[in-house]
């Protein structure tokens, strides 16, 4: 007989949450605060995990658009995710799973295939309670196991999609031990014409969560500089929280700063002391330092490393800037990513690309603004300078090959040109029978096998590296043989699937079907941007030559 489905509540599991809404606008910077609380809990020596509620109808991020919502982010268990799930693995050191990313469209999603399966026993289906019990369920079954589970809710109260979810969180904090339970508000304080720091932008915010019935703990003012002592002392008198629960989150150089800030202010100390774990945590002495060490490690040199892409927006290509700064943390230097928009490129514009000391072509879909990847590509080999291609970057180099080594000079892909004589980018044969666009790529990790002796090799100083993958195409097999000539080499290979492209004679030229960059920790740079790096740093310090290129016209 068919049962109601279980909430999944178990008040003896003793889990502790912290969840986190926004105000007054979005982009305030939630998830940083949320990963960056998580970061000072882990540190303290906690098991710590998160979840991101997203309100959107989609049933995941990998339909979007990064100019709606940034990179997709993909996790090891092929999840299509929203990107601040990158900042919390890259926060936490920890792998998520899809789990872990809870979506208008998963809840609903599921509510809908259980009423069909008659599972509500011919129960009216509502918000409340089928909604509000899927939501509580999802969060609850991505934090077993762990000490401390960070929930980020998407958007910003008072938005009408968010309002499922602060609904499950009002009834998740009826049905928790009070002490189990910690709600942090990230708002605005802006500056007026004079200088002075405003709350009542907050002071609005709060009010407007308070009418759903939730009252926040802590409150985290977003502002350039510092919360004054008065500005503090006012949002707590307006807001009902003690003064000591009001802290700064100021604009810091570099995201990674910003457990160090609000660890100096005091939030973690706080929050262990409202989630009565204070005692169980490290000794301050014996707490890990290695964050603090790594993100303020001193940089001796500096690179220009040009990024071609199509999106004018860094959060299209958010974990590429972040797996460049942890190589350039691993390496001590600072890199400074110059964007190349590779539109402006289609007509050899290869003089953008003069100021670079290397050169990152990253993955991406469609037709727009590949020739110009092409052609910088076709710079980087021709002239010797560092290259990395991700995924359509590690196609796109396939693609120059065959063109302008091989003199195949109409070869492309067969997703941007259905008609080519010399497809040597196909579509992968299990995708031929798809129907849907959503979750139906290659996705997550995948295994490849390294050849001996190879750059690859010595890259991952390993025979084999476990790296996530997105995408639909790959190199056509029926060209493999003739491809891997005139100095291109596959030294990475899954199965029938080339994964690595590698270049003999060049000081660095390196392709991957994978991502990379999805997998680059603070602690843990991801070996191929380890290896760039140290290549255009080693070219960098090599003597300037001038010689004129006559295939470019360019004065190096």
């Amino acid at each position: 007989m068919p049962t109601e489905p279980d909430t999944g509540y178990d008040p003896t599991l003793g889990r502790k949450f912290v969840f986190v809404t926004g105000g007054v606008m979005s982009g305030l910077g939630k998830g940083i605060t949320a990963a960056s609380t998580g970061r000072l809990l882990a540190n303290a020596g906690f098991d710590v995990t998160a979840v991101k509620v997203d309100p959107y109808l989609n049933v995941d991020a990998g339909t979007m658009n990064p100019y709606e919502h940034g990179e997709v982010y993909v996790l090891k268990d092929g999840g299509e995710v929203d990107l601040d799930l990158g900042n919390y693995e890259r926060f936490l050191g920890i792998d998520m799973t899809s789990d872990h990313n809870v979506t208008t469209g998963k809840t609903y999603q599921s509510v809908i295939e259980a009423e069909r399966a008659g599972d509500y026993l011919g129960k009216t289906v509502q918000i409340i309670p089928h909604v509000t019990d899927d939501i509580k369920r999802r969060i609850r079954e991505a934090a077993e196991g762990t000490d401390v589970c960070i929930v980020e809710i998407g958007g910003t109260v008072g938005d009408i999609e968010s309002m499922p979810f602060l609904e499950a969180l009002r009834q998740f904090a009826s049905e928790e031990d009070p002490e189990d339970i910690l709600f942090t508000h990230v708002t605005l304080v802006p500056y007026s014409k004079n200088g002075e720091q405003k709350t009542k932008p907050t002071q609005h915010s709060v009010k407007e969560l308070r009418s759903i019935g939730l009252q926040p703990d802590i409150l985290v003012g977003r502002c350039a500089d510092k919360l004054d002592a008065a500005t503090k002392t006012k949002i707590a008198r307006f807001c009902d929280v003690p003064t000591e629960a009001v802290f700064s989150n100021p604009d810091v150089p570099d995201i990674y700063h910003v457990p160090l800030m609000v660890e100096e202010e005091g939030l973690d100390e706080y929050v262990m002391d409202r989630l009565e774990i204070a005692d169980e945590a490290l000794p301050a002495a014996d707490r890990s330092q290695r964050w603090r060490e790594l993100v303020t490690r001193d940089r001796t040199k500096s690179v220009d490393v040009a990024l071609v892409g199509k999106y004018a927006l860094e959060d299209a290509y958010m974990s590429i800037h972040e797996a460049l700064k942890h190589a350039g943390i691993e390496c001590r230097s600072e890199v400074n990513v110059l964007w190349v928009d590779s539109d402006e490129m289609r007509d050899h514009h290869t003089e953008r690309l003069q100021e670079a000391d290397g050169v990152v072509v990253p993955g991406g879909f469609g037709s727009r603004g590949t020739e110009g990847k092409i052609e910088a590509i076709r710079y980087a080999r021709e002239n010797d300078i560092p290259f990395l291609g991700l995924c359509l970057g590690f196609q796109m180099a396939v693609i120059e090959h065959a063109r302008n080594v091989l003199g195949w000079t109409d070869a492309h892909s067969a997703e941007i040109d259905a008609d080519t004589p010399y497809p040597v980018i196909d579509l992968l044969p299990e995708q031929h029978e798809l129907d849907d666009m959503g979750g139906t790529m290659r996705l997550g990790a995948h295994e490849t096998t390294i050849e001996p002796g190879t750059l690859a090799a010595s890259v991952y100083d390993a025979d084999h590296c476990v790296e996530r993958h997105r995408h639909r195409y790959e190199v056509n097999p029926q060209y493999i043989d003739e491809l891997a000539a005139d100095g291109l080499t596959f030294s990475g290979t899954a199965g029938r699937r080339m994964e690595i492209l590698e270049r003999d004679g060049h000081p660095f030229f390196f392709g991957t079907q994978f991502h990379p960059e999805f997998r680059s920790r603070p602690d843990r740079a991801s070996p191929p941007f380890v290896g760039f790096i140290e290549a255009v740093l080693e070219q960098a310090e090599q003597p300037a030559t001038a010689a004129d290129d006559a295939s470019t016209g360019i004065q190096l």
